[in-house]
């Protein structure tokens, strides 16, 4: 089989727009063009009908009401919206707030600013494979406490939480939960109902749609779960999202919904198959490599690995043509080891050196083959042996 570099194995990062799902929302750059909103005439009527289909394709994929899908700018947004509206809107109920240390940022840092406007926090540790302790959730919960936020996948290690059980302890106990799916949607199974989730926030390019769209469900059903909208102006989405809808964005992530629905049943064991072989590549072929994450349960497309002895930024400038992700995090006054991978116990000796692996749709065994081949040629060299 014919490959070409570069090779993208950065599928945690963003994905590719799939050809149909571009195609699916062509005609609604150019010639179905009306306002969503627009209620008095033909061009409003077809957006709307557009939009309420998208709604549609993404309640079947996550198993939920279609009006319970409230439409956002992506997955960052839709954390705000849950965290913050959670918080205000609860304000005279508690102001405790639950969350996890390897949360993304996107919902840490929401935590954070919330804890400045006077609510009280609680960090949940993992263990050395990214898992918090159910018990240690449970006995964290308290009468003041509105909200407990953890995500169904990181987006670094690929650990999946036991979100059903989560679930379930939180609506024993009376508490709003809510999940950043954004690594899980179109990669693993969800349904709402059966994993007791409350808020759930996806984003669009996560899984082939496109970028700047995304979406928060807010189930209102038996009760309807009380936000206060971070954007204020013409009521759009029920109250909670006011703005002129993105027809095409939406129209893109219900179609790469779809998409998910009918070809993860496939897709899900041909990637499993193939980060496997990758990893056990890697590690037969390169020694001194640790598996950072939970094995037994993590997302099927994707590991992260330790290179022990190596610089980090050497080993990806030794990658050249290869799309990979550091473990580590840059920032303009200091190199720091990724949080995650420091919350998991790991010495800086292992957290610097790793690299995550994500792969997608359009990756193959050929190129699979030439990654291990080229990662432990360059591990040896930086190594010196």
């Amino acid at each position: 089989m014919n490959m070409q570099l570069p090779i993208y194995m950065d599928h945690n990062a963003t994905t590719p727009v799939d050809p149909r799902v571009f195609e699916a929302m062509r005609p609604y750059f150019l010639e179905v063009f009306g306002n969503a909103a627009s209620r008095g005439h033909s061009f409003g009527w077809e957006a709307e009908a557009a939009v309420d289909k998208a709604r549609q394709q993404v309640a079947a994929l996550l198993n939920a009401r279609p009006d319970a899908i409230v439409w956002t700018s992506g997955a960052t947004e839709a954390n705000n919206l849950a965290v913050k509206g959670i918080a205000d809107a609860a304000w005279h109920r508690g102001r405790h707030l639950i969350t996890q240390v390897t949360e993304h940022k996107a919902v840490l840092d929401c935590c954070k600013r919330m804890a400045r406007h006077g609510c009280d926090l609680t960090f949940l540790p993992v263990d050395r494979f990214g898992r918090i302790d159910l018990n240690q959730l449970r006995d964290s919960i308290r009468t003041d406490t509105i909200l407990v936020s953890i995500m169904w996948a990181n987006n670094e290690i690929g650990t999946i939480q036991e979100i059903r059980q989560i679930g379930q302890l939180c609506r024993e106990r009376g508490v709003v939960f809510h999940t950043d799916a954004t690594q899980a949607v179109g990669k693993v199974p969800i349904d709402v109902e059966a994993d007791n989730i409350d808020l759930l926030s996806l984003s669009g390019h996560k899984f082939y749609g496109p970028k700047g769209c995304g979406c928060l469900f807010v189930r209102n059903k038996p009760a309807k779960i009380d936000l206060t909208p971070l954007l204020d102006g013409g009521g759009h989405e029920r109250g909670y999202r006011s703005g002129t809808l993105n027809v095409p964005g939406i129209v893109g992530v219900g179609a790469a919904c779809e998409l998910a629905k009918n070809e993860m049943p496939g897709e899900i064991p041909r990637l499993r198959t193939l980060r496997d072989r990758l990893q056990a590549g890697i590690m037969n072929a390169v020694p001194g490599v640790l598996v950072n994450g939970y094995e037994p349960n993590r997302l099927p497309h994707m590991t992260n690995l330790s290179f022990e002895g190596v610089d980090h930024d050497e080993l990806l400038a030794a990658l050249f043509g290869i799309a990979v992700s550091s473990g580590s995090a840059c920032t303009s006054a200091s190199l720091e080891p990724s949080y995650v991978l420091s919350a998991l116990g790991l010495p800086e000796r292992l957290a610097f050196p790793s690299l995550r692996f994500a792969l997608g749709k359009r990756n193959t065994a050929t190129e699979v083959d030439f990654v291990i081949d080229r990662l432990s040629h360059a591990v040896g060299r930086l190594r010196g042996v």
